[in-house]
């Protein structure tokens, strides 16, 4: 067998999922992820380290192993390795192996390798969820559509939390904890979420008051990411059947092979 055409089997056997092979391919490595996964998980577990860390381990070795040739195997076969390489899939691919060989130097480390369960996304392709796989665009689509509208929100709510943790700092002060203005910023993010940790806590009826009006605001500020990120679902789905949105001017009525704005000219 020539190094060509055994190039070509390896990638119809890894890359695609039409073929018996494929799929058997396909289908071990789910296992295999979910295996490594749970001996991972389980090697957190203190009692079940001391009691079976002897076998844990080198499992977890021989699962890395794996999916180390494999990784290499995809380089080999694939007609662009770089661009493989540089793709979601293959920085997932390079991510589920490197926290392993890290963590024998830097003990710790190898838990991280949990991100490997990342793989599982391509149980859409295999299964050939095109449904799955429309709906995912449509929501990547409306939170990149968001991002800027995101961004100057956050940018309005760090303003808001270091004004009112400042504020809250100077009314306390270090006698009811409020130590620095780094630790009156955070009592005034877990307030504005919502979360409420208690751990800080304002003492004074002015620090009190101040502390309701943030908790109030919270409420209304909560909805606000949820409501940006609703609109643009919506604008997304319209654009899904009308056509592309253009990033320069937002006009989302476009033909489906249309390359250029009709608004504006700009480039699709």
């Amino acid at each position: 067998m020539s190094d060509q055409s055994l190039k070509e089997r390896l990638y119809t056997i890894i890359f695609e999922a039409d073929t018996p092979a494929g799929k058997l391919f396909d289908v071990l490595l789910f296992v295999a992820i979910m295996a490594s996964v749970v001996l991972t998980m389980l090697s957190s577990v203190s009692e079940i380290r001391a009691a079976h860390g002897v076998w844990l381990f080198p499992l977890n070795a021989l699962f890395t192993g794996l999916f180390t040739v494999e990784y290499a195997l995809r380089l080999y076969c694939t007609r662009k390795p770089l661009r493989y390489a540089r793709s979601f899939f293959g920085v997932v691919d390079l991510l589920a192996i490197l926290p392993f060989y890290i963590g024998i130097f830097i003990p710790g480390t190898r838990f991280l390798d949990v991100v490997k369960v990342l793989r599982m996304l391509r149980i859409f392709r295999v299964l050939k969820m095109a449904q799955y796989v429309g709906e995912a665009d449509l929501l990547k689509n409306a939170l990149v559509s968001s991002r800027r509208k995101i961004g100057i929100f956050l940018v309005v709510v760090m303003t808001i939390v270091v004004i009112i943790g400042s504020l809250m700092y100077v009314i306390e002060g270090e006698a009811n904890g409020f130590s620095s203005i780094p630790q009156s910023v955070y009592w005034a993010i877990v307030t504005l979420t919502t979360v409420g940790y208690g751990d800080v806590s304002p003492h004074t009826p002015l620090g009190q008051t101040l502390a309701a009006c943030i908790m109030i605001i919270g409420y209304s500020i909560i909805a606000v990411p949820s409501g940006i990120i609703t609109a643009e679902l919506g604008l997304s789905a319209a654009q899904h059947k009308n056509g592309r949105k253009c990033g320069a001017c937002g006009h989302a009525e476009h033909d489906i092979d249309a390359k250029f704005c009709k608004s504006c000219g700009e480039k699709l």
